[in-house]
Parts: C-alpha cells; sequence; structure tokens
C-alpha cells in the first residue's frame, strides 16, 4: 500500500515533509528515491522543520551525512550519490549511526547489500512542474503506522 500526492512547487514538498513528522517515529529508516533536483534534499528540510528544527539544512552530498540532534530524536540524512563502491558504506562507519535514530538515504542503491533496509519509500518524480510524491511502507509495522496517519 501506498500514498501519492502531487507536490506542485517547493513550498508543498516542504509542506509535505512537515506533515510526515508526525508518521515517523525512531528508529527508522527512509530511502528517497528521484533524479538529481527531485527534492529529496527539501523534503527532508521540511521534515527537519516538523520536527522543531529551526537551523539551516544542506544538501550531504559532499560530506555523506549531514547530521541533526532534536530533543525528542536524532536524524540523519545520507547521500551515497559520489559511492564509487558499496563497501564505502562500511569504510565510514555509517552503521554506527543507525540504530536509535531517523534515517533518510538518497541513493540507497549506492550502499549496495549494505545500506540498511527501507521501512519506507519515497519516491520523488517530476510531473506538470511540479513533483508526483509515493510515500510506500516497506514492512508490516509501517504500513500498520501509514494507514493510521492517512486517517
Amino acid at each position: 500500500m501506498h500514498h501519492t500526492l502531487f507536490l506542485p512547487d517547493e513550498a508543498a514538498t516542504l509542506a509535505f515533509g512537515e506533515r510526515t513528522a508526525n508518521l515517523f517515529r525512531a528508529p527508522v529508516v527512509i530511502h528517497l528515491q528521484g533524479n538529481l533536483g527531485a527534492g529529496k534534499t527539501t523534503f527532508t528540510r521540511g521534515l527537519l522543520r516538523g520536527l522543531g528544527h529551526t537551523g539551516a539544512v544542506k544538501s550531504p552530498t559532499y560530506a555523506i551525512v549531514e547530521s541533526y540532534a532534536l530533543p525528542q530524536t536524532t536524524v540523519h540524512h545520507f547521500d551515497l550519490y559520489r559511492f564509487t563502491s558499496p563497501e564505502e558504506w562500511l569504510d565510514a562507519g555509517l552503521d554506527d549511526l543507525i540504530p536509535n535514530s531517523i534515517v533518510l538515504i538518497e541513493w540507497a542503491r549506492q550502499g549496495g547489500e549494505y545500506a540498511p533496509a527501507p521501512d519506507y519509500i519515497i519516491q520523488l518524480e517530476p510531473r506538470d512542474n511540479g513533483r508526483q510524491c509515493t510515500l510506500q511502507a516497506c514492512t508490516p509495522a509501517a504500513q500498520k503506522e501509514l494507514d493510521q496517519w492517512q486517517k
């Protein structure tokens, strides 16, 4: 089961990210999928706002991970786009950041079998000057949470 909606602009993507703040509870892994410029970091910025973060939110493209320690949880935003092999996940010690946090991973396929399996997948695709967003639950527990959130 999944939830699909059209996001006409950046403001709508930010707002959707904010709304999902009451859906995602640590520990949770979210794979963000979409081409460059699809809105993955914009969604993350909205999610962080919804969780109470008021500072800047940078794309982790060059740093590999940006971490945000919030009063109620820690959020780790990964971008594996520049990985040349899945083993870079291990070399960077990224597994140490996974427990008890909200984990967002862009370009998760670059991490191969080392990147953690998703509880949710968020797919962002350009459509009619905006983007089509699909939020998919990948586990029974995530599906139950998504069903409750949609109500």
